[in-house]
């Protein structure tokens, strides 16, 4: 008795089939992937062994060895639901929706009510770029299994990636509603509002996530689009505080300076400036606002530098002319004037300001045209300008006529 006890325990030990169905149950998954493989190896068309070595990479997360196995399985057992399922989801996981396509879509084929099969088919389809499609199967799906928030989430994305918003807004709520956990279901909402160019509904949701430093960087942008500038900076402060990023840095100056307040600006532009020196826009930004301070040289030097950064910008030269201009270096602003106009810049201001250089250098027949040529362009737009320029083209006509 006692031999043949010992005998059958031999044999079941020496079964790598038996070994590798016991490990993969007590969940021992490198040992069922090794008894499996020998399996495969002395009955290569053993299909139970392919896919159960399948499964053992499976659970191991060797996808794909575990792909490879399970197309061996339906090589031998064709339309084997479980390999068709199995091998579509691990290339899913491995990011090949278009491969995983097929396979899922004979699976959903063999179980049409059945959850799984229909999500992942309809998961691919999104990814592959079939919004249609993916709708009717995460419809199907939500049919066998109505309180999965991941099918609600999948159909929201695939009505909003057919343009179908209104249809999706529901779809992205309920899938919050029901997942705990799944609230960046509305984040992503709030997203598409965005792209949709709805900012009031996007706004909405964003202020349901206080503390979020994604949701309070976007409402503190859309905030600045809607000219909201003084809650604008205070939600960006929060997110500033939280990641100093060089955006956020710079969103937040930009919120200072919109909503009047140049002095705390400037110190943001500073470091944004010492983290990006060839930066052109922020050279520019970072002298408007020390020109709002009134801090007309160290204005005048960040324009400076802006015009070597980009020497083909009329906008540089005419800042740069303002700022040496308020300074009172007179000479150097009507060079930097001059440069913005062989540039292109035609505006009534520069030629306002160029007149007024050149009348207070007493170049008087040069600063009569600029005032002219300043009046035929303003033509009502600045009034209190045009005023004094009248004036002084009459005084300096009189003047020239006494000559």
């Amino acid at each position: 008795m006692w031999a043949v006890a010992a005998a059958l325990l031999f044999l079941q030990a020496s079964d790598p089939v038996a070994e590798g169905t016991k490990a993969l149950e007590e969940g021992k998954y490198e040992a069922a992937a090794e008894a499996f493989s020998k399996a495969v190896a002395a009955d290569p068309k053993d299909y139970y062994s392919h896919f159960n070595l399948a499964l053992a990479y499976t659970f191991l997360h060797r996808d794909a060895e575990g792909v490879a196995e399970y197309r061996k399985t339906l090589e031998l057992k064709p339309e084997l639901y479980e390999a068709q399922l199995n091998a579509g989801i691990l290339l899913m996981r491995e990011k090949k929706a278009a491969e995983a396509l097929p396979l899922l879509d004979a699976a959903a084929g063999q179980k049409p009510k059945e959850f799984r099969p229909l999500y992942y088919l309809a998961d691919a389809q999104l990814q592959t770029d079939q919004p249609a499609g993916a709708e009717e199967n995460f419809r199907r799906a939500l049919e066998a299994d109505p309180k999965e928030p991941a099918a609600h989430l999948g159909l929201a994305r695939a009505l909003a990636r057919q343009g179908k918003l209104s249809e999706a807004a529901p779809q992205f709520r309920e899938a919050a509603a029901l997942d705990p956990n799944g609230r960046d279901a509305l984040l992503e909402l709030a997203e598409n509002y965005e792209k949709n160019k709805q900012p009031a509904e996007a706004m909405a949701l964003y202020r349901q996530f206080p503390g979020n430093i994604g949701a309070e960087e976007r409402l503190g942008a859309l905030l600045l689009e809607t000219k909201q500038y003084a809650e604008a900076a205070s939600h960006l402060e929060q997110a500033y505080a939280k990641d100093p990023t060089d955006a956020n840095r710079a969103a937040l100056a930009q919120a200072y300076m919109l909503s009047g307040d140049a002095a705390k600006a400037v110190p943001l532009w500073e470091k944004a400036v010492a983290s990006a020196p060839a930066d052109y826009r922020l050279r520019m930004a970072y002298g408007r606002a020390l020109r709002d301070l009134r801090q007309f040289p160290a204005a005048a030097a960040q324009f400076q530098q802006a015009t070597r950064l980009k020497a083909d910008d009329p906008r540089a030269w005419s800042e740069l002319g303002a700022a040496l201009y308020m300074g009172g270096d007179l000479q150097d602003a009507l060079g930097a004037f001059d440069r913005a106009r062989e540039l292109g810049e035609n505006t009534p201001g520069n030629w306002f300001l160029r007149a007024i250089i050149l009348d207070k250098l007493r170049q008087l027949k040069p600063a009569l045209e600029a005032y002219q040529r300043f009046l035929s362009l303003s033509q009502g737009g600045n009034p209190d300008q045009e005023f004094q320029a009248r004036q002084r083209a009459r005084i300096i006509q009189k003047e020239l006529e006494k000559r």
